[in-house]
């Protein structure tokens, strides 16, 4: 697995630059524990210089473009990016460890997120019209808000970034990108699509970095209102504090422990399915896994027999390798983090029971699943992050309820049933953002994303993301000469 790459720069006001300090740091390949290449370490110096950059784009040649004009750039990154689909995915799955099968898929949606925005700001970013008899007329306008700090993740990273990206321009904002440093190489090969499409200087820029260097200061910075973070919810937390002060508009995605329920009458093929996908695809690396499964004590022991043997069949290895299921965690630091997580659910009881892993250096933890497993354990509470999945069984609808509710997060959730009515009580009754009844994790973009509880605040996709990308102002005209108290006459 060797690829040539380049040293990674910043890109800020339409050049690639190093940092303001000449420091870089080492990004490591998840395969091999080896150095891939050194990316610029960016400071408060380069995201000053990024953000002046941005605010002289808002209020200069981005501001006042036409919004059609701004569109057909928004457009165009589309079209750029799907000329280079072939390119990017296996450099996200070098970088990330991701396998290639699903980074190609990961891409080309890439490509759909600007499509899809460009068409909702035609289309949906509109404001109402209030009549009050004859005397006024009062309307709502969208505006964009200024300077949008991006904060991304490295679970999905070129995906994730155009995700908001792409509502953060076409709504007419300008942008500060910092990336995962542990997923550089595609944020760099974005930077460079953008910089093909010549994109107004300033209008989008890139500062890598660490999150308690560069991150920090972007969310510190005066002049940026809005912070669009996905990532840990501990993280997210500490965000938010150090941007209250500044009263900051903030958008967060964080941690999930997702339930999967599986009842009696469940069509079980396609709940293993959806239950083995929805768990060990993206390395396990997903906000929204099936972290948590609980099945009806009634097929517990045929379904659990059947997941086995599911996860034994699980092709694990080389990220570039097309037939690979599951590749290697990203960065050694993660993978001894899942690793601390067996051992801890060795000490509370649980029987752990994984497939194979390939012969390598690489970070790779095979397909976990975890049995006897409680609710009040550890792993069954906290955020893993890998391919594990605890089981547990339950005997009724409001048992089962009561125990996926039991958790401090309420990103996703997943219930499998023939009865419809009993689906929709169930959707209902989980505390959680988003709900799958009968189907895998399968995205609409018009529907909000986003979680309830410690899982998030705020919802992305669709006109929802105007919410947060754009001010609503409320104009009202007066029709006729209206009473007015007429005081100190």
């Amino acid at each position: 697995m060797k690829q040539a790459v380049k040293a990674v720069q910043h890109y800020i006001d339409g050049k690639f630059v190093d940092a303001d300090s000449q420091d870089v740091f080492e990004n490591i390949s998840p395969f091999t524990n080896e150095t891939i290449n050194v990316v610029a370490a960016g400071e408060r110096a380069d995201i000053d210089k990024a953000v002046k950059a941005a605010k002289k784009a808002f209020h200069g040649e981005w501001g006042k473009l036409k919004v059609r004009e701004r569109l057909a750039y928004i457009y165009k990154i589309a079209d750029v990016i799907d000329e280079h689909i072939d390119e990017i995915a296996p450099l996200e799955s070098f970088d990330t460890g991701l396998p290639i099968s699903q980074t190609k898929k990961m891409v080309s949606r890439a490509a759909y997120n600007f499509r899809f925005y460009a068409e909702m700001v035609a289309t949906r970013m509109v404001g109402e019209a209030y009549q009050v008899d004859d005397e006024f007329l009062n309307y709502t306008i969208h505006k964009p808000v200024g300077v949008a700090g991006l904060i991304t993740p490295w679970n999905a990273p070129f995906m994730l970034e155009t995700w908001k990206l792409a509502p953060a321009l076409a709504t007419g904002n300008t942008v500060v990108l910092k990336p995962a440093e542990w997923s550089p190489l595609t944020a760099h090969r974005l930077a460079e699509i953008i910089d093909k499409v010549g994109l107004p200087n300033g209008v989008f820029n890139i500062v890598h970095g660490y999150g308690e260097t560069a991150g920090a200061a972007l969310v510190a910075h005066p002049d940026v209102p809005l912070i669009s973070f996905t990532g840990e919810t501990t993280t997210g937390s500490e965000i938010m504090k150090n941007g209250a002060d500044q009263l900051k508009r903030f958008s967060m995605e964080l941690g999930g422990k997702s339930p999967i329920i599986v009842f009696e009458d469940a069509d079980v093929e396609r709940a293993l399915d959806a239950c083995t996908w929805g768990i060990f695809s993206f390395n396990g690396e997903r906000c929204t896994a099936n972290s948590r499964l609980y099945v009806h004590e009634s097929i517990a022991s045929t379904f659990i027999k059947r997941l086995k043997q599911r996860i034994a069949n699980i092709t694990v290895g080389d990220p570039l390798d097309v037939s690979t299921q599951v590749g290697p965690l990203i960065h050694q630091q993660h993978y001894e983090n899942v690793k601390h997580y067996l051992k801890i659910a060795e000490e509370e009881g649980c029987e752990v029971i994984s497939g194979n892993v390939p012969d390598s250096k690489g970070n790779y933890i095979p397909p976990t699943l975890l049995l006897h497993a409680r609710n009040d354990m550890r792993v069954v509470q906290e955020e893993i992050f890998g391919p594990v999945i605890a089981a547990m069984t339950f005997t009724d609808e409001a048992e089962v309820i009561e125990l996926a509710n039991d958790v401090r997060y309420g990103l996703a959730g997943y219930v499998w049933t023939k009865d419809i009515q009993r689906g929709h009580r169930v959707a209902q009754a989980i505390n959680s953002g988003m709900l799958w009844l009968n189907a895998q994790n399968v995205r609409d973009l018009r529907t909000p994303f986003g979680g309830s509880k410690h899982s998030g605040i705020g919802r992305e996709g669709g006109h929802y993301a105007f919410d947060f990308y754009t001010e609503t102002q409320i104009v009202h005209v007066a029709l006729k000469d209206h009473h007015i108290p007429q005081f100190g006459k």
